[in-house]
């Protein structure tokens, strides 16, 4: 019998990272280093997330996924797999990431690359915290290019102060980048494939500029793509609580849920789903059994694990993450 699963983080040491995550969630981050990002739930080469608890603790995501694959997937995804379909990230962004953009599908594949569309969800946030989405309007290809060969090509992308509770859809094609000052959950495509337009003239951990991708860049961009919105906060209120729609995607949809003290809600049956904690802890209840999580853990829920409730002893707020539509 499978169950609910939570895996080992994978920690990537970033140049515009920082200790954020340990002290938020207290994660055992590598010391003295600059951690920007912690892989939650990872299926990608070399970066497969290890099973921490129960019985199957120590076998890995693409173990579970190839050997278990109608069990944990339903009917949600075509099988067999080639691998689990999302990356889960919490990203701790204590300087700008660089100014970049992932490929679209139709064109990922003649590059070499992988489409990626992903979302940010604001966790943590300082006063001057930002982000970059999209074009500003008015910007042209032309002007793009040229200000991408002088070194201002940062003029040209669209700037957001955020704040805790803020959330941003990013599909293929939307240029972007993290400012400095945010904690975010980031729930995206299976990829890691990256072009970098711009990275403030800096050097990496390395000592050395960063490579930039300008021609696949040039390739990748959606210059239609101008000031886009954050997602509106639509909260609709309920016998637990509240939810919030966050992003209702064919990739994946992602509610922002908020239960009460001593309430309770039942988690959809027979879908796989992912809870990513963002504070408080919670208890996870299913034929397997009873597991806590708290805040900064994400769990994984296979299709075959039904009924599934999560309940809260204290208010808590979690990202619900199910197959797309």
């Amino acid at each position: 019998m499978l169950y609910p699963f939570i895996f080992e983080p994978i920690f990537k040491e970033r140049v515009w990272g920082g200790r954020r995550i340990a002290e938020l969630y207290d994660k055992p981050l590598p010391a003295g280093r600059p951690i920007g990002e912690s892989w939650e739930i990872s299926d990608r080469p070399g970066d497969i997330s290890v099973i921490k608890n129960g019985p199957l603790a120590g076998r890995d995501l693409h173990w579970l996924v190839t050997n278990h694959a109608t069990d944990v997937f339903g009917d949600a995804f075509p099988l067999p797999p080639t691998h689990f379909p999302w990356l889960i990230k919490i990203l701790d962004a204590q300087d700008k990431l660089s100014l970049q953009v992932h490929p679209p599908a139709e064109i990922a594949a003649e590059m070499g690359g992988e489409p990626k569309t992903e979302m940010w969800y604001v966790a943590a946030a300082t006063p001057d915290a930002d982000i970059f989405a999209g074009l500003k309007r008015g910007v042209t290809r032309a002007e793009f290019e040229h200000k991408t060969a002088d070194g201002t090509v940062a003029e040209c992308f669209h700037r957001i102060v955020v704040k805790p509770g803020d959330c941003m859809f990013l599909r293929s094609g939307r240029v972007h980048a993290l400012g400095a000052g945010s904690v975010i959950f980031e729930i995206q495509q299976n990829s890691d494939t990256t072009y970098r337009v711009f990275d403030w003239n800096r050097v990496g951990l390395d000592g050395k500029p960063r490579d930039l991708h300008i021609e696949q860049s040039m390739r990748s961009i959606d210059f239609a793509d101008f000031e886009p919105e954050l997602v509106p906060p639509k909260i609709e209120p309920t016998a637990f609580g509240s939810t919030r729609p966050l992003v209702d995607d064919p990739l994946f949809r992602v509610t922002k849920v908020e239960i009460q003290p001593d309430k309770s809600m039942n988690l959809d049956d027979a879908t796989m789903q992912v809870v990513g904690l963002l504070n408080g802890s919670a208890k996870i209840t299913s034929p397997a059994g009873e597991l806590e999580i708290r805040g900064g853990q994400f769990m994984l829920i296979p299709a075959a694990v039904s009924p599934t409730a999560i309940k809260a002893a204290e208010g808590l707020e979690f990202l619900w993450v199910r197959p797309g539509e």
